[in-house]
């Protein structure tokens, strides 16, 4: 059965690489040849030459890496190792780190930890007796 899924799903998967090899390639075509003969007069490129542009751009700027899968950033398991740490901090850790990000995200006082603005309210009425 879980082999059956495989070959389903790669053949699934070459189906949709080749669509979307033909779709960016026309579509590289058409734009190509619609404005850069009359924009900078060169030549007509052919379907072939436009999908090597494709790949060449993929290259240049997108790179060639492996996608998340669906999973993301949770594929890195940076969040459980964070957690793992997260839990080994005292609280005086938390509150430096809190503090930090607060500088850095530019959290306002809303936008911090429902303890943190318990304090700030506490600290604000101390100052305002």
């Amino acid at each position: 059965m879980q082999v059956r899924y495989r070959v389903g799903r790669a053949v699934k998967m070459v189906i949709f690489v080749l669509l979307a090899a033909v779709i960016f390639g026309f579509g590289t075509e058409y734009l190509w040849n619609w404005l850069m003969p009359g924009l900078f007069g060169l030549h007509a490129i052919t379907f072939w030459q436009a999908l090597g542009l494709v790949v060449l751009g993929k290259i240049l700027f997108g790179g060639v890496h492996r996608h998340g899968g669906g999973r993301g950033w949770r594929r890195g398991g940076w969040d459980r190792r964070f957690g793992q740490r997260w839990n080994q901090m005292s609280e005086e850790e938390r509150a430096r780190f809190r503090a930090g990000m607060r500088g850095r995200c530019g959290w306002g006082p809303r936008g911090g930890f429902a303890e943190d603005e318990n304090a700030a309210g506490s600290a604000a009425a101390k100052g305002s007796v």
